[in-house]
């Protein structure tokens, strides 16, 4: 079967295969037997139509004075009443068909001493059993990889109706035909199985992007570093989880928590972000250098009612006035350490600290450096689920000021509370937030799209379920 055969039938499972190094990943994957039942449901009604096309050679016999030739078979109908795909620990996945119908249209020709016959035929396959085994692994790359370990096919009943008028004649071969038939069906499933493994489906996994250039900056890794882990009601699929730096990637110094997920089996795939995934983040992101922010009045919305410059600020401390006056002034915001979240039953929070240093603009557009403050905050971020990427949003609380440095005197720090909770709440969030709307990709393989999307919080990790739809090739 080709890649529109088991390739749904794996579905989101080309991701399960695997490292064998031992160690906590960054982002587990969770198909439940509800995906499995959708990914059987999808694969069956391809592999019914690459089964359709099997192409069966002629059939030609002679012993004493007997000759048999059976031509131009033709499979007209294929059925696949029932089946089931099962994970299986260590391995990968089963696939199960029973009580499958075939039934194919041929014909004959026979040489029995001085008298010929020929005519046509219809032969019904009934009760054939089917078991695929597939192997699921990865290569050196992190790539999902994916054999035929096993294969067997049977049929119990073969039942022929021939066309012509000498029906003795047909006694006489009718057993061949069926015993022969019935070994080259067999054989040729298993074929067919084979070869589309190896060629199609094996392709169509590989497009399982286990990196992803998120911008010009910092890329993500999903290599598998685990095997999948097998249970009656799921397969658990392990990936790094790790963002980086494209141009300097480091060790992170930390390892991933533990995640256990809940019982939870209502949709068909569940992912599970631990914070390991999210601090990856916010480590690659400083080391690059985009954590750096800077306020200018342009910046600043017309609705806030608010100039930056020495003038405004100058009521806070009052010897900007002498040194600088009526100068416009820009704000630099910078994260001396890489934010690190936590994630609880309550959500996602941190309490990062930015540097903020203010500048007067000189008439000459050089830069006067005033003062340098230091701000924390509660922040906690909404997450969710859009187009097969995690995108969220942030939301501040009462921002803390202490002063780090200043070369315009000593001033009360708590007086610019309200002007410093104006500009981060109108620029700097804002900013975060439209990046935060792009979101992150999920690692999906090409044409999966997912739907009714949930998120919850658990101790570690982000848990976010959805649906599966396989959208086939025009």
């Amino acid at each position: 079967m080709g890649v529109q055969s088991l390739a749904v039938a794996c579905g989101a499972l080309a991701l399960c295969l695997a490292l064998t190094t031992a160690t906590n990943p960054g982002f587990v994957v969770r198909i439940t037997q509800a995906g499995l039942d959708y990914a059987k449901q999808e694969g069956i009604a391809m592999m019914k139509k690459e089964l359709a096309q099997l192409k069966l050679p002629d059939i030609s016999v002679k012993y004493g004075n007997k000759h048999y030739e059976i031509s131009r078979l033709r499979l007209r109908d294929f059925r696949l009443p029932e089946s089931q795909i099962t994970p299986i620990s260590n391995v990968g996945l089963q696939v199960s068909i029973s009580n499958a119908f075939a039934e194919l249209s041929g014909d004959w020709w026979v040489k029995f001493l001085f008298v010929r016959g020929h005519g046509s035929f219809n032969l019904k396959v009934e009760n054939v059993y089917i078991k695929i085994i597939l192997r699921l692994g990865s290569d050196t790359t992190g790539k999902p990889t994916i054999s035929t370990s096993d294969c067997s096919a049977r049929i119990s009943k073969i039942r022929v109706h021939f066309s012509g008028r000498l029906g003795w004649l047909y006694n006489l071969f009718h057993s061949v035909i069926e015993s022969k038939m019935r070994k080259i069906l067999e054989s040729k499933v298993c074929d067919n199985v084979d070869q589309y493994v190896q060629n199609q489906v094996q392709k169509h996994i590989q497009t399982l992007p286990v990196t992803a250039r998120i911008d010009a900056k910092i890329g993500l890794d999903y290599a598998l570093v685990a095997p999948p882990r097998a249970t009656a009601q799921s397969l658990d699929l392990y990936l790094k989880g790790e963002f980086y730096s494209l141009a300097h990637r480091s060790t992170v110094p930390f390892s991933p928590p533990p995640l256990v997920f809940p019982p939870d089996h209502d949709r068909m795939v569940y992912f599970g972000a631990s914070s390991y995934f999210f601090n990856t983040a916010c480590i690659a992101y400083h080391k690059a250098g985009a954590l750096v922010f800077e306020i200018t009045e342009a910046m600043i919305p017309k609705d806030v009612g608010f100039k930056l410059d020495t003038s405004v600020f100058s009521a806070f401390i009052p010897q900007l006035e002498e040194m600088y006056p009526d100068m416009p002034m820009k704000f630099r915001l910078s994260a001396p350490t890489a934010p690190f979240l936590t994630i609880g039953p309550g959500g996602i929070s941190f309490q990062p600290v930015v540097d903020a240093q203010a500048y007067a603009i000189l008439p000459n557009s050089s830069l006067a450096p005033l003062f340098l403050l230091s701000l924390t905050g509660n922040v906690s971020a909404v997450v969710n689920v859009r187009s097969g990427r995690i995108v969220g949003s942030l939301d501040v609380g009462r921002i803390r000021l202490s002063l780090k440095d200043s070369t315009v005197g000593t001033f009360q720090v708590q007086l610019l509370q309200t002007v410093m909770n104006n500009l981060i709440s109108s620029t700097l969030i804002p900013h975060l937030n439209a990046r935060l709307d792009e979101g992150f990709p999920l690692p999906l393989l090409d044409r999966i799209q997912l739907s009714n999307t949930l998120v919850k919080f658990y101790q570690n990790f982000l848990l976010l379920g959805a649906d599966v739809h396989f959208q086939p090739q025009a």
